[in-house]
């Protein structure tokens, strides 16, 4: 078996990314979700994602199996929470964003793998708040969060549209 680890995208990686995200998109759609069938994330994003050093891979030994944004900065996203409230507003939070499996490697329990990374690393830099969000119809990535014990707090809004309505989860360690 191949070694697996994550490790920080660079900005040659950044094709890939997009194809991992690209096929995320569709299985999203395929799924019946609206989540990112709006273009987003684009390349401009995960450009800048990979510029703030908030890119990660999830590796199987040289391949790109994955991609996720950690960011360790407030996401304006979450200012204003809707039918709840987060649980610790006193202390800086990570947030786990844009996270992708490639389809090639797909049903490996992966997913898994690269968030509980993500997370020790945000521990790791002093953080025991976490949060997350996605779209009500988003059932993959509502099992993997509820996995992670992490807590519905309410819902979200990432744009002013209708299907920019998230349901939100936190995780205090």
């Amino acid at each position: 078996m191949s070694s697996i680890y994550i490790k920080k995208a660079k900005i040659e990686n950044l094709s890939k990314i997009m194809e991992i995200i690209d096929a995320a998109k569709a299985l999203l759609k395929k799924d019946g979700s609206p989540q990112w069938q709006d273009g987003s994330p684009n390349i401009d994003t995960l450009r800048q994602d990979i510029q703030n050093n908030e890119c990660w891979l999830l590796m199987v030994g040289k391949e790109i199996a994955g991609t996720a944004t950690l960011l360790t900065s407030n996401d304006p996203h979450y200012e204003v929470i809707k039918d709840g409230h987060w649980k610790n507003t006193t202390e800086q939070y990570a947030t786990i964003h844009r996270i992708a499996i490639s389809s090639k490697f797909r049903g490996m329990s992966l997913s898994k793998f690269f968030f509980s990374n993500l997370i020790s690393i945000g521990y790791q830099q002093g953080l025991h708040n976490f949060r997350i969000d996605t779209h009500e119809m988003n059932r993959r990535m509502q099992k993997l969060i509820t996995d992670f014990d992490f807590e519905y707090t309410g819902i979200i809004y990432v744009n002013d549209r209708e299907d920019g309505r998230r349901v939100a989860f936190e995780l205090n360690l």
